[in-house]
């Protein structure tokens, strides 16, 4: 459930960093002349559709990675090293959520260039798809990540 809410806001995003691109195209192709919000709003919209997407995309197997070692071992010390990748990754993304908000709040008193809003707003999709790869990690569980072998 929570997977597919994941990736439907995130090519909700996807398609509204789409739209203010071609608005940015159009503006300084055909209208003459851009507003310089459209690259930032982009920007912006990209970094959170990553991170919004992270997790999602983590549980079902689709980051790149070696899984070779896994196959090699004794399966005792397979499911060892898959406990043990389990709990780095949820390690990393609740350290990452807490030092991505930490800093998200320390920036609160700066505006975006383009946009003109507080820099914590857009900082703010950094701690949310942090706390949401630790959610999706939480609820994969220790189990082997899925490998392209499990696709054919």
């Amino acid at each position: 459930m929570s997977r597919t809410v994941t990736l439907t806001l995130a090519g909700a995003l996807i398609s509204l960093n789409v739209a203010a691109i071609l608005y940015g195209v159009f503006s300084r192709y055909i209208a003459g002349g851009a507003p310089i919000w459209t690259d930032e709003l982009s920007r912006f919209l990209i970094i959170a559709t990553v991170m919004l997407a992270a997790g999602a995309v983590w549980s079902e197997g689709g980051h790149m990675r070696v899984g070779l070692l896994e196959k090699l071992l004794p399966v005792p010390f397979a499911r060892l090293l898959n406990v043990y990748q389990w709990l780095l990754t949820l390690l990393i993304a609740a350290g990452g959520a807490w030092v991505s908000y930490r800093y998200a709040l320390s920036v609160s008193m700066f505006t975006t260039s383009g946009l003109g809003i507080s820099r914590t707003v857009p900082l703010l999709s950094l701690p949310v798809g942090f706390l949401l790869l630790a959610w999706h990690a939480l609820l994969y569980g220790p189990a082997p990540l899925k490998t392209v072998e499990d696709f054919l």
